[in-house]
């Protein structure tokens, strides 16, 4: 069963944050506590980010919150991006609200039950009876294997619509109260943002064709430390090894490799890879393991540049990129997250609608 994308959107929060204004907040909040400020803060100069958005002002992230206010904002700022996202990816399409069969939402920042899908019920126009597929925990590997998720079902369901959310808040993870390294990083890297795509089996009847192939994961034993999130009585604390650029360079080829294989694909036969950029020397560490061109994904960088990294939507910002600056033939999506995870999905990209 072949299933298309029908429409493909991204979101962003209202307050927008330049590089060198959180870099200047950073230093206020850990420079008289943390020692280690001043040697880690030259990452802030060398991560590739230029901004990034935030569903808070900065002057939150002076204030000490628990659970209570950082839920409360994932809420009013989650909400408010996947309405955002959603009818951008459904106007796109040309689909209301209505007509959707099946909305996956992935999400893995805040907590909400019930689920946003039904916050945003009546907002979105829903059916009574439409089918909700809440995805919690994949973190950056969330777009990809979102996508993945929505195009089975759509491929299991012959001409059903299948709308698909990616929402994260990142930034109200931020902690000043743990002192680690891991926090100070994600500092530098993170922002918030959301992205959705319409997805069926029913072939588009203008515009570009993009086919969604079958996705693909592979979990590696053992590497529940790379990355996640410690809980505790304030929220999310983030665990993210300094390994990671090393990992990839060592295991993401024979990953990739096996994800080819089960798609019946090549190496050659790939147009373009669309990656997760998870930070500079994440991206410098896939070029190297797939033997790209260094400095080729340019699309993964300029979204890195311009959002930072928003965690699961983020590969989506990379794949609309791509699709905007006309690129077409066999394509690969791929992105890493807690698990630790590679997720991938091909798709195919016709220059124009048969």
């Amino acid at each position: 069963m072949s299933v298309y994308l029908h429409g493909l959107s991204t979101a962003l929060p209202p307050h927008c944050l330049s590089q060198a204004d959180v870099h200047d907040r950073a230093a206020l909040i850990f420079g008289d506590k943390y020692p280690q400020f001043d040697r880690l803060s030259k990452t802030f100069q060398t991560a590739g980010i230029d901004q990034r958005h935030s569903v808070v002002p900065i002057d939150w992230f002076s204030q000490d919150h628990g659970w209570a206010d950082r839920n409360a904002a994932f809420m009013t700022g989650a909400k408010a991006m996947f309405i955002d996202a959603a009818n951008r990816a459904l106007t796109a399409a040309g689909w209301e609200g209505a007509e959707v069969d099946c909305v996956v939402t992935v999400c893995s920042t805040g907590i909400a039950t019930p689920t946003l899908d039904a916050q945003v019920f009546s907002d979105m126009g829903f059916r009574a009876d439409i089918m909700r597929v809440p995805i919690f925990g994949l973190g950056c590997a969330g777009g990809v294997s979102g996508l993945s998720a929505a195009q089975s079902i759509a491929a299991g369901q012959p001409g059903a619509k299948v709308l698909l959310v990616v929402v994260e808040t990142c930034s109200l993870s931020f902690r000043s109260d743990r002192l680690q390294k891991a926090d100070i990083i994600a500092t530098v890297l993170f922002g918030d943002g959301a992205a959705a795509a319409c997805i069926s089996s029913a072939t588009p009847q203008q515009g570009r064709v993009v086919a969604l192939n079958k996705g693909h994961q592979r979990m590696w034993p053992d590497t529940l430390g790379i990355m996640g999130w410690d809980v505790d009585e304030t929220g999310f604390g983030v665990v993210f090894d300094r390994s990671i650029p090393s990992f990839v360079k060592q295991e993401f080829a024979s990953a990739t490799q096996g994800a080819l294989e089960a798609a019946n694909l090549n190496h050659e036969e790939i147009d373009r890879y669309v990656c997760h950029p998870g930070g500079a020397k994440v991206v410098d560490a896939i070029e190297g393991a797939l033997h790209l061109d260094q400095g080729s994904l340019v699309a993964e960088r300029e979204v890195l540049r311009a959002a930072g990294n928003m965690s699961a939507p983020t590969v989506m910002f990379v794949m609309k990129a791509v699709l905007e600056d006309g690129a077409s033939g066999q394509m690969m999506a791929c992105a890493l997250g807690p698990g630790f995870t590679a997720s991938y999905l091909p798709f195919h990209v016709e220059k124009e609608a048969a």
